[in-house]
């Protein structure tokens, strides 16, 4: 059973820092592009970052050059450091695996605000 659990968010006001993590479990975590994914109020999901297996990275323009995904094959983890947070970028973040629909985790809600 595939499980994707994440962690890490939290307020913090504009301009502030977070890291969020995501621990997946039964996969084999090394074989697949794994990516964060966020959904504001009233908005679609979407892609905000990817990473595959090789480590090669791409990023939705909203969040490039202040995002940053990086992954722990040892550990199964996915990490992204979140820098210069804005209004936008408030929203629930989940992880999973790149372009798949199943096995969503609860996500972790980022909110940030003055």
């Amino acid at each position: 059973q595939v499980q994707n659990v994440e962690s890490g968010g939290g307020l913090v006001q504009p301009g502030g820092s977070l890291r969020l993590s995501c621990v997946a479990s039964g996969i084999i975590f090394n074989r697949y592009s794994m990516a964060w994914y966020r959904q504001a109020p009233g908005k679609q999901r979407e892609l905000v970052a990817s990473i595959n297996s090789e480590g090669r990275t791409n990023y939705a323009d909203s969040v490039k050059g202040r995002f940053t995904i990086f992954r722990n094959n040892a550990k199964s983890t996915v990490l992204l450091q979140m820098n210069s947070l804005n209004l936008e970028d408030t929203a629930v973040y989940y992880c999973n695996r790149l372009n798949r629909d199943d096995s969503w985790g609860q996500g972790t809600q980022v909110t940030v605000s003055s």
